[in-house]
């Protein structure tokens, strides 16, 4: 292969194989930019499908002045970073490629300065470029401004040239999506299997009695256990650790309710039997559990999102937003974070919703089909049974998103 073959789209999947080569690890989400699912790059040369699949999931994200051809977050190995370790949380990651143009030049030294302006907002950033295009006063300009260097070779390896030291930055509204995918929180097609907060309140009952969690919970409250315990991971009630599933402070929380209503956590459990299979609002039915389950998802980030700009959307009169008001309101405001909370992850749909420059195709979003369920139908079934949303969830391939509404079940008069 020669080496003006390595295009900016062959150097970017590359480059993004060696820094998240595993899409299902833990704390750890990378997103392309939507320039990148085009059919073609250079004109006349064509971006294989592939390739497409490999960059995505696509999304447009501004960092500093611009917008990065990749952004992520992950624990990055001691090769790649100058320290092993950024506080307790991984770092943020920008990536600017090069690859060679139609007349065989490589302009590595603009991609180092890309690179080093999305140091505003990113802890670090790297240049990735055909090896043999990187010299030796590029290498030198890197190390200036603290900009990783990435060399790809023909045949795909991806060697660290030049390690960039991890700095802390001010977050924007972008990175902050970013970040929050890339939490135990964030929305995945795994994060909601199930869409009544029974199931994952209790959890943290099931897991604080001494037999078994999972047979508890098969008996008294819902078969699909590890779906409930994703979930309730999803709420922030338990979390992993070395030694297993471990309850979080508001895991605990919801043990000291369980207690203090009912004495026991034998006696809390066989109440969720009451709930099983009910399609009654739940803070309805149970109004004390459901005051709590308000307050489990008042603290999941996304809830408070959606409330404050569906109540915003009230204040200039939109009180009957449809998904497709929703999703275009907010597209403007939160545009990054829109799409990783709405619009499902494949590069069929990314392409379908998203244009080049990441303008949202509105006249795409009345297939239902293009939705991220665990968002449109579990996420809100369950603000609907926590009393804060007027209207249950669908499925996908149930849903008509002009007819689908989003209001609030109580909204604030403006200037109250």
């Amino acid at each position: 292969m020669a080496a003006a073959s390595l295009s900016e789209p062959q150097v970017l999947a590359h480059a993004k194989r060696r820094l998240f080569p595993d899409a299902s690890e833990p704390n750890a989400y990378s997103v392309v930019d939507t320039q990148f699912a085009a059919d073609e790059w250079l004109s006349g040369t064509p971006i294989p499908h592939e390739l497409r699949t490999q960059l995505a999931p696509f999304n447009r994200v501004r960092l500093g002045g611009g917008y990065p051809d990749l952004v992520g977050v992950r624990r990055l190995e001691s090769e790649l970073l100058a320290v092993e370790r950024f506080g307790d949380q991984p770092p943020l990651v920008a990536v600017e490629a090069k690859g060679y143009a139609t007349d065989g030049s490589v302009d590595v030294e603009r991609g180092i300065v890309q690179a080093y302006d999305r140091l505003h907002e990113a802890n670090a950033a790297y240049v990735a470029a055909p090896r043999t295009a990187v010299s030796q006063s590029a290498r030198t300009l890197a190390r200036e401004l603290n900009v990783g260097v990435l060399g790809v070779a023909t045949d795909g390896r991806v060697d660290a040239l030049e390690v960039p030291r991890v700095v802390g930055n001010r977050t924007s509204d972008d990175a902050t999506a970013i970040r929050f995918q890339a939490t135990a929180q964030g929305v995945a097609d795994a994060s909601f299997g199930l869409n009544h907060p029974k199931n994952y309140l209790a959890y943290p009952l099931a897991h604080y009695h001494e037999e078994t969690t999972e047979a508890l919970l098969e008996r008294h409250v819902v078969g699909a256990t590890d779906d409930a315990r994703r979930g309730a991971e999803f709420l922030g009630l338990v979390e992993q650790v070395p030694s297993g599933v471990s309850p979080t402070p508001l895991g605990e929380e919801v043990v000291r309710f369980a207690l203090h209503r009912h004495g026991s956590v034998d006696a809390a459990l066989p109440v969720f039997e009451n709930w099983k299979r009910s399609r009654k609002r739940f803070c309805d039915v149970a109004p004390e559990w459901g005051l709590l389950a308000r307050r489990v998802v008042w603290a999941y980030p996304a809830t408070q999102l959606l409330v404050e700009e569906l109540q915003t959307m009230h204040d200039d009169g939109v009180t009957e937003p449809s998904l497709v008001d929703l999703v275009e309101w907010l597209h403007v405001q939160h545009p990054t974070f829109t799409v990783e909370l709405f619009v499902r992850g494949t590069d069929a749909v990314r392409s379908r919703v998203l244009s080049d420059d990441g303008e949202l195709r509105v006249s795409e979003l009345v297939d239902g089909n293009v939705f991220h369920s665990p968002t449109v139908f579990q996420l809100k079934t369950m603000l609907y049974h926590a009393g804060l949303l007027a209207d249950r969830g669908r499925e996908p391939h149930r849903l008509d998103p002009t007819g689908d509404t989003w209001r609030l079940r109580e909204p604030l008069d403006a200037g109250r």
